[in-house]
């Protein structure tokens, strides 16, 4: 099992820059592998991604060095293993509202008594079954394996702080579009009652110890890292918006 590079640099209190992909594009990854990013969103919760084309993408970040992290469908087990199976390196679970919803996502990650992952021989993360001998792999991917959850409701705002004594839980990932739709202000986490909630949640979860992480663009990465967020990541069309607007503003002298 390789090393989960994002998870250690996020680790050592340094911060991991993303991009969120939600079509199949292994050249996309790629590209992004190339420019310098440290990991890969690979969204299938909004995108048209299907698991043979997260498979061929976590193939693609494993070529260039950077780590595949994919959003499921759903925080349901099946969802969050179907990924798992496939190679990506852990996952980003969406609508965790409650403590049991990040012990369930938890579960589906990990290996062992009681969990929820189903453990089968010849997957692509074992090497197809002619790598290291299984109980070496479990234990390996285990400790490799990213959980993180979306915090993105108001249930989830009010429960955080159970949520974040949940033991496996890498990072708590606040999600600042369904939060502002859950509280009323759909598209606008700057209105005043949303922008509070997610300040206060960053400052529970930092104060606690746990690493924290939002989405970001060129005009406010900044100012997150300097918040304390350290899972982070932008989103594919704003960076070939801005690379476009940047081109056709030149041409037009």
């Amino acid at each position: 099992m390789k090393p989960n590079r994002m998870k250690e640099k996020i680790a050592r209190g340094e911060p991991a820059l993303g991009c969120s992909v939600m079509f199949p594009s292994p050249q996309v990854v790629e590209m992004l592998g190339y420019a310098g990013f440290d990991w890969v969103l690979i969204d299938c919760e909004h995108g048209s991604i299907g698991l043979g084309d997260v498979e061929l993408m976590a193939m693609a970040c494993d070529a260039v060095g950077i780590t595949p992290i994919a959003r499921p469908k759903s925080n349901s087990a099946s969802d969050i293993q179907s990924v798992m199976d496939r190679g990506v390196m852990g996952v980003q679970v969406p609508h965790v509202n409650s403590a049991d919803d990040a012990r369930r996502a938890v579960a589906a990650v990990k290996f062992g008594p009681g969990a929820g992952r189903g453990l089968a021989a010849g997957t692509r993360p074992d090497d197809w079954g002619l790598g290291a001998k299984m109980a070496d792999f479990t234990a390996a991917a285990n400790e490799q394996s990213l959980v993180c959850v979306q915090l993105e409701h108001e249930a989830a705002i009010r429960n955080v702080d159970d949520i974040l004594k949940v033991d496996g839980v890498d990072v708590f990932f606040i999600g600042p579009s369904d939060l502002s739709q859950s509280m009323g202000h759909p598209g606008n986490p700057a209105a005043p009652t949303v922008a509070a909630a997610i300040s206060a949640v960053r400052g529970k979860i930092v104060a606690a110890g746990k690493i924290a992480g939002m989405p970001a663009t060129t005009d406010n990465v900044a100012a997150l890292i300097g918040g304390g967020i350290r899972y982070i990541y932008t989103h594919l069309p704003r960076l070939l918006g801005a690379g476009a607007g940047a081109f056709l503003k030149a041409a037009k002298l």
